[in-house]
């Protein structure tokens, strides 16, 4: 005989029990090191898992401490939160290593970290396409602070945090043990560092920097430079949108802006595109992007390349009422932080009011955002209010973001820095 199921009144009209927003029971775990208590409240965002702990919401420190070394994150009453790297410099005052009280943060863990990152690009089958991708994605990857960087044998470290530069020895060591490299190349010399008390560094860790570096992707050959280059060397992140460029440039002249060492532009050359006018103010990149047109044997007499500041190309060309049927915009990061957003918003504003002017009806407009400062939702209006400016009526078609080595963890909304809209303007 069938029973009725009985359901408490709560459930019934869709009630729940709210999910605990504390850790007043969480453990207490013995440590002979420093402790880093919260203020009482503030661990909600590590109960959420977000990795960083800003220095707002510290109560106190407990213990002695160096920069990069391990303390254990407690809650007010001191229950155990988290293992994590202290740096007293930042503002971000300790960034999460793990959330599991038994761990211990040792060259043990950190092997097991790079391997599952290194397994999960494998397990991606990110390399049937390109032997040049992103091995480790900092904060997205359980490594606060690290990136690795990969071209064909050559690996490029990146520290950006104190706890990352405590194990900068380690780190490199496993490195060379997973990955067998002929050279481990360290790119430490971003700003960021400089907002962590951290010096600037680039040398070579292990091995010896080939002379001639490239890597090919999707068939594609980009030479790169890991030394001076920007970034580590090139921008891995925008593989995916630069092959859905190469599909679109088909019977089209195309106008890349900031286009560093050529990436869109051969893309486009590659996909048939009519002609191709490449912008950037650097001399070095764009004599590295004619070489990679020779590389490719493209056919150079349908590039064009000008050295001279984006901003002032694009109101010449306006003035000269030049116009094109694709142009790609992929400016350096205008905002690093939420403080520059507003800067940034009009600078961005700026040239894609431009481009809009440039494009025939009927054109293409792929614009990128690489600024952490800079929302998606906020990139998305400003570009609309371009489109206001210049009257045109314009649909998104395509949404984009970094390419699959770049992955963001779902309780590190940071990680998601690279947004892009590819538009058609109204015919």
């Amino acid at each position: 005989m069938n029973q009725k199921r009985h359901t408490s009144p709560s459930r019934r009209h869709g009630k729940h029990k709210p999910r605990p927003t504390s850790l007043a029971s969480a453990p207490k775990v013995a440590f002979d090191g420093a402790k880093l208590f919260l203020q009482e409240g503030r661990q909600r965002s590590l109960l959420r898992r977000h990795p960083w702990v800003f220095s707002g919401a510290v109560e106190r420190l407990e213990g002695n401490v160096q920069s990069g070394d391990t303390v254990q994150v407690c809650d007010a009453q001191g229950g155990f939160l988290a293992w994590a790297a202290y740096n007293s410099a930042s503002q971000i005052v300790a960034r999460v290593w793990s959330w599991q009280a038994q761990e211990k943060i040792d060259a043990d863990f950190f092997r097991h970290k790079i391997a599952r990152a290194l397994t999960l690009r494998k397990d991606l089958q990110l390399d049937l396409h390109s032997n040049g991708m992103r091995l480790i994605h900092g904060e997205s990857d359980g490594l606060p602070g690290l990136i690795v960087d990969q071209y064909a044998d050559v690996l490029v470290l990146q520290l950006g945090s104190a706890g990352a530069e405590r194990w900068r020895e380690t780190l490199t060591d496993c490195l060379q043990e997973l990955c067998q490299p002929v050279c481990i190349y360290e790119r430490s010399d971003s700003d960021g560092r400089v907002r962590e008390g951290l010096p600037k560094r680039s040398d070579v860790l292990r091995g010896q920097l080939p002379q001639d570096l490239s890597v090919t992707e999707n068939g594609i050959h980009i030479a790169v430079d890991v030394a001076a280059g920007q970034k580590t060397g090139f921008y891995l992140d925008q593989r995916d949108n630069r092959a859905l460029i190469g599909e679109l440039s088909a019977g089209r002249d195309v106008l890349n802006c900031f286009c560093y060492t050529g990436g869109f532009s051969l893309y486009a050359l590659r996909g048939g595109a009519n002609t191709v006018l490449s912008i950037d103010s650097s001399a070095d990149a764009l004599q590295l992007a004619q070489r990679n047109v020779e590389l490719n044997a493209l056919d150079a007499s349908r590039a064009e390349w000008q050295d001279a500041d984006v901003f002032e190309a694009l109101r010449k060309l306006r003035d000269q009422n030049r116009k094109f049927d694709l142009i790609v915009l992929d400016p350096p990061k205008f905002a690093p932080t939420a403080a520059f957003a507003e800067k940034a918003a009009r600078a961005y504003k700026d040239i894609n009011l431009l481009a809009f002017k440039l494009l025939r009806p009927g054109g293409i407009l792929a614009s990128y955002s690489c600024s952490g400062g800079i929302s998606d939702d906020l990139f998305q209006k400003i570009v609309a209010g371009a489109a206001l400016d210049a009257d045109v009526d314009a649909q998104i078609v395509h949404k984009m973001n970094a390419a699959a080595d770049h992955p963001v963890l779902l309780s590190f909304p940071e990680g998601a820095y690279l947004k892009g809209l590819v538009l058609r303007v109204a015919g």
